[in-house]
């Protein structure tokens, strides 16, 4: 399986590397592994949905 690094996946999904870290730890990225103090994200991982946001905001 091929893996990318927390950088690599922070360009390709248009967020901080911090964030990714996030979705890491918290467990919200399958197959994501860690070594050491490395993350490994599998390289056709989808971005996990950021749960800060609502979809339906109703005012």
């Amino acid at each position: 399986m091929d893996y990318m690094t927390l950088k690599e996946a922070a360009e390709k999904w248009g967020v901080t590397p911090r964030r990714v870290n996030y979705y890491c730890a918290a467990g919200r990225i399958p197959g994501a592994v860690k070594m050491a103090t490395i993350w490994l994200i599998p390289k056709d991982a989808q971005k996990p949905q950021d749960k800060r946001y609502k979809k339906n905001k109703s005012t």
